[in-house]
């Protein structure tokens, strides 16, 4: 399984590598550290929103994931700076990659 194959199903893993636990990202089938082979841990994951921006009555956060993954997501309510989060819809569309959060 790849992270784009996990993301195309609606599923957001956090690549971690085998040898020495460092996230990777941007996904990658290897560590760029130890060049160790990376496995993809599932979940709920819980993010911070970082900042957001409103455009046409939607408003769009960057959310952290443990502290080194960063992700442009969609959010329905009025969002807040360090606002927990969790993802609760992605995907791929058109060739890109979406977030949406609660």
């Amino acid at each position: 399984m790849s992270f784009e194959s996990d993301l195309s199903k609606g599923i957001f893993s956090i690549p971690e590598c085998r040898s020495c636990n460092k996230i990777i990202w941007p996904p990658s089938e290897f560590c760029n550290q130890c060049f160790g082979i990376v496995n993809l841990k599932k979940g709920e994951f819980e993010g911070k929103i970082v900042e957001f921006s409103r455009q046409n009555n939607e408003y769009f956060c960057l959310v952290e994931f443990e502290k080194n993954i960063r992700v442009l997501a969609k959010i329905l309510k009025i969002p807040e700076i360090g606002q927990k989060v969790k993802i609760s819809k992605c995907g791929i569309s058109n060739g890109s990659y979406f977030f949406h959060v609660s």
